[in-house]
């Protein structure tokens, strides 16, 4: 369990680092971004994608677990 904190820390330290060269970049089109605010279509899209990484993030400690009670069994 140590190893996957460790490596689910060391995952985040490293998108943290990434973060900023994503808002250095330009938007071609900076309609799409004001048509999915006006919309409120963003706060669904980051919803989703929360989603998609704690249902990730869960399952791989399940595996995890899994693996670890089959290496303590053998």
């Amino acid at each position: 369990m140590n190893k996957l904190f460790l490596k689910c820390v060391c995952f985040s330290v490293i998108l943290f680092l990434l973060s900023p060269g994503l808002w250095a970049q330009q938007t071609i089109s900076p309609t799409i971004d004001e048509t999915m605010r006006s919309h409120d279509k963003i706060y669904v899209v980051m919803t989703v994608c929360i989603v998609i990484l704690v249902v990730f993030f869960l399952y791989l400690i399940r595996i995890d677990r899994k693996v670890s009670k089959k290496e303590k069994s053998l």
